[in-house]
């Protein structure tokens, strides 16, 4: 059996671009370099003067083709782009940013972790809405403007030095419409001050919105999620080297040797060793997206690569003057013996200092020689770490050494290579039902004691299902290994029957809870929004009681005496027929709330009536049958209560 493609390889719009040596730069040549992710090396050093020049003529070319002015990276209030070296894209939800069991959030928690691994930040994206929205009918600027505390949280960040992008869905066409997109982005923008926008799924702005967001925000930075054509560099601070291939010689990027002020980031979220990226992050002079958790499922950067990041923005924002405004020279010249041991570097020159920054393709440390005659090992390490990076720096004789020299090397002291390549891996804990102690409903049903083997059907999503990636090591997974229909099976075994409510919990027998128990949620956003003056809405009594979340849904199942079910025990009860749907059908918590300490999430059972369509990046909507299952991940401050989901309970039958 053959397929169209291997996930694992790099698609050809992934690879690097050849630069043609021979003959002249033509028009039709030079247009053709316009649409690299990345110049490919010669694998001859021999070739490599000429390549340089090839490069250079191309970028005279290029910016006299597009009339390039770089007028936005003269903008004050943006300078702060060209030294964001790396960024962190943050679902606001991460438990090491929220405190589900204090209900706040505690960005010291996640700076602390993010400056003991990585070196710290200089930027965030603050994810909000995917793979949440579509749920009800909820806009990506509800999943923003309903957080309570949100806009303290950005000061937070402010504060402590970093810079804070919004994320844009120009997808979201099928939720609530409140005004046209680029009006409510550019108020949000100034709502909460943002720095920059990241354009989800766009590789640049449209002009219009270009001009709206600096308008609202002047200096706004934005970054879109792929190849930045070259034109648009011209308007565009930053993008995503995201699924960039490099050559096995390491490679130029593109956009940022058309200018050097244009900061890229790069990133393949799903892969496991990211030592490509970050040699060619370091190589450029350009920064990474440190994405830890993709939209629910860890993906945790291993100690080699983590411990490589802190060592490489530590050393870029102490030499920033010399990435910025130095000579470049790419894949320089070295001593005999480095290049055969698989070892290469850029150069960086100004005035008195020349700066090389290193890396080792190979699987071995390489002790001998980088370049001829006295250099400064800024590492320390005495060798270019396997799969490594390192950094010297020469001073011309005669010439004082550089004032941050001498604090860069204390603090590279306490930031040694870490070479375990191995990927931290995460487990998700299932939160165990409580036992029960009152009597089932007399229509219940009852599923019986004993072993189970279900067939679950869901749809592939980026948020995977209970355990591990969906993708492990692919480049950018794509229909068919995305938004399909799949199965899996689910096995377990029932130690005694368990009763299902045949019917949801209603508005009226909620107020009645109420009533007989005074609950109040400790976290009270979005509770019971539906109903009017602390009661449901006269012809609503009976139907399903929508806006609670999983602990609301907890505590009334706990005053009956039961619990909610799982959805093991909901599929079971769901498949004898039995189980009744309110009036407007709406999806059923179920007692399925896992935790890997970084990503909260549960199974939804049963469908509902609401369907946002336009979009498969949508939550599932519609009628499901019972062996449907939905993976929802859990957001905090009551954005878990929705129009759409309510509950029904259940009990242990006892003997």
């Amino acid at each position: 059996m053959t397929y169209a493609f291997d996930p694992l390889v790099p698609r050809p719009i992934d690879r690097p671009t050849e630069v043609p040596l021979d003959g002249d730069l033509t028009p039709e040549r030079s247009r053709a370099l316009d649409e690299a992710k990345i110049f490919a090396a010669p694998d001859d050093p021999a070739d490599r003067p000429a390549w340089r020049r090839r490069l250079h003529a191309w970028r005279e070319d290029a910016r006299r083709r597009h009339a390039y002015s770089g007028a936005v990276y003269d903008r004050p209030e943006a300078a702060w782009a060209a030294r964001c070296h790396t960024v962190a894209q943050v679902w606001l939800w991460d438990e090491l940013l929220y405190s589900f069991d204090e209900h706040r959030f505690t960005p010291d928690r996640f700076l602390t972790d993010a400056r003991e691994r990585f070196g710290g930040l200089d930027a965030v994206v603050l994810w909000h809405a995917y793979p949440v929205i579509g749920i009800d009918d909820r806009n990506q600027w509800d999943f923003y403007r309903d957080v309570p505390g949100l806009a303290d949280l950005v000061a937070d960040l402010h504060e402590a030095g970093l810079r804070v992008f919004v994320d844009y869905n120009p997808w979201d066409v099928g939720t609530r419409r409140t005004g046209d997109d680029i009006a409510e982005l550019a108020a949000l923008v100034a709502e909460l001050g943002a720095d920059g926008v990241f354009l989800d799924t766009l590789k640049k702005a449209e002009p219009e919105l270009v001009t709206q967001l600096e308008r609202a925000r002047p200096g706004i930075v934005l970054e879109g999620e792929s190849k930045l054509p070259v034109e648009r560099i011209e308007d565009h601070a930053s993008s995503w080297a995201q699924f960039f291939a490099d050559s096995p010689v390491p490679g130029v990027l593109r956009a940022h040797w058309y200018e050097r002020r244009h900061m890229q980031h790069h990133v393949r979220r799903w892969h496991r060793d990211h030592t490509e990226e970050l040699q060619s992050a370091w190589l450029n002079g350009v920064g990474v997206m440190v994405w830890e958790v993709v939209f629910g499922v860890w993906v945790g950067w291993s100690r080699r690569d983590a411990a490589t990041v802190r060592r490489m923005v530590t050393v870029q924002r102490a030499v920033g003057d010399l990435l910025l405004e130095g000579t470049w020279t790419p894949l320089a010249e070295l001593a005999p013996g480095a290049e055969a041991a698989g070892v290469h570097a850029s150069r960086w020159k100004l005035g008195d200092w020349t700066l090389w920054t290193v890396v080792n393709r190979r699987e071995e440390d390489y002790a001998g020689p980088v370049v001829d005659g006295p250099v400064i090992d800024l590492f320390g390490d005495g060798v270019v770490p396997a799969r490594g990076i390192a950094a010297l720096l020469r001073v011309a004789p005669g010439a004082p050494e550089p004032t941050w020299l001498p604090g860069l090397q204390a603090a590279l002291r306490e930031m040694p290579h870490d070479p375990d390549p191995r990927f931290p891996h995460r487990l998700a804990v299932r939160t165990q039902p409580p036992a029960t102690t009152g009597e089932p409903d007399p229509d219940a049903v009852v599923v019986p004691a004993g072993p189970y083997v279900l067939t679950v059907r869901y749809r592939a999503r980026e948020t995977g299902m209970y355990q591990g990636a969906p993708y492990v090591d692919e480049w950018k997974p794509l229909p068919p290994r995305l938004h399909d229909a799949r199965t899996l099976q689910r096995d377990g075994e029932l130690a005694t029957p368990v009763a299902v409510a045949a019917s949801e919990v209603t508005n009226r027998e909620f107020a009645e809870f109420l009533d007989a128990t005074g609950y109040r949620p400790a976290e009270p956003n979005r509770f019971l929004a539906h109903w009017s003056g602390g009661r449901p809405v006269p012809g609503t009594e009976d139907h399903p009681v929508t806006f609670v979340d999983l602990d609301d849904a907890r505590a009334y199942c706990a005053w009956r005496g039961g619990r909610l079910p799982t959805e093991d025990e909901w599929q079971l009860a769901g498949e004898t027929g039995r189980l009744r749907r309110g009036e407007p059908a709406v999806w059923n918590w179920t007692e399925s709330e896992h935790s890997d300490g970084r990503t909260r999430f549960v199974m939804l059972k049963g469908g509902c009536d609401h369907r946002a369509d336009g979009a498969d990046w949508y939550f599932d909507g519609g009628r499901r049958g019972p062996e449907h299952s939905a993976k929802l991940l859990l957001p905090g401050l009551g954005l878990a209560r929705g129009a759409t989901v309510g509950f029904r309970c259940a009990w242990d039958v006892r003997s």
